[in-house]
């Protein structure tokens, strides 16, 4: 998606649009099926104590993020990234009170 920059100066007002990045059905880029559904499984079965629903929209996410930042978004950049913010969930959470 385009970003659209307004300039206000002069008797008219002009929209300026950016230059737009390649899109994600560019033949470079991997299909997003191919490439969500194995590494979501992956991270999954690597993450039992996250929902499902949290690693998709993990996966889903750094692909996106990736892609606005101009990176082709791999299976192993996506995975690697998620495994990143995953662990980063895991570890954030408070340990568990025990009996005092």
């Amino acid at each position: 998606m385009p970003i659209l920059a307004t300039r206000l100066g002069g008797p008219s007002a002009t929209t300026l649009a950016a230059p737009s990045a390649p899109s994600a059905s560019s033949a470079s880029s991997v299909p997003e099926a191919a490439l969500h559904e194995p590494v979501t499984s992956h991270l999954a079965a690597e993450f039992p104590t996250i929902s499902l629903d949290t690693v998709d929209r993990c996966v889903a996410e750094v692909r996106a993020c990736a892609e606005h930042l101009g990176i082709e978004p791999t299976a192993e950049i996506v995975e690697r990234v998620a495994r990143e913010h995953l662990l980063a969930l895991v570890n954030s959470a408070p340990p568990s009170r025990g009996p005092r």
